[in-house]
């Protein structure tokens, strides 16, 4: 079992920020700074903006609190829109995504438990998004950052219908 034996802090203006003018993470404690117990980021989504596609992962659990604003949440083959307040939270191997709801921002925060660490894994996104790394090496990446892609036909009439 993972546990926090050591008190971890990360001030908000501390927080690395990556993102793209739609998406913005601000990365606030990775596995190694809570002994491998959780992993955390806060996303900030634009107006109906795309956070993470569909994937799943093989031994954590994600969970999605909505600070403000209103998130579209896939969870297996539902898709539900949670608003400021509300909490989910998805078991390993249960293919997920999250977006901004159609004519609303989101801000979430998400936690990953156990932990994995992550802050890589952003990193990566950020330099594919800035054409400095190849969906190649994303692909690659996924067993290492148990970030595993899939397709979900629920989700794909979700945001088409956005």
């Amino acid at each position: 079992m993972s546990m926090i034996v050591e008190t971890a802090i990360v001030r908000e203006v501390d927080a690395e920020t990556i993102g793209s003018p739609t998406a913005t993470g601000r990365l606030l404690l990775d596995s190694d700074d809570t002994g491998g117990a959780l992993s955390t980021v806060r996303m900030t989504l634009a107006e109906g903006a795309d956070g993470a596609v569909p994937h799943h992962h093989a031994t954590s659990t994600e969970l999605f609190y909505i600070l403000q604003g209103k998130a579209r949440i896939l969870s297996g083959e539902e898709v539900v829109t949670l608003q400021e307040g509300d909490v989910a939270a998805v078991p390993p191997l249960t293919p997920h995504a999250f977006a901004a709801a159609p004519g609303h921002t989101a801000d979430l925060l998400i936690v990953v438990a156990p932990g994995i660490q992550r802050f890589a894994y952003f990193r990566l996104l950020d330099r594919l998004r800035r054409g400095e790394a190849t969906l190649e090496e994303l692909l690659a990446s996924q067993d290492l950052y148990d970030n595993h892609f899939l397709d979900s036909p629920a989700w794909t009439r979700d945001r088409q219908a956005s």
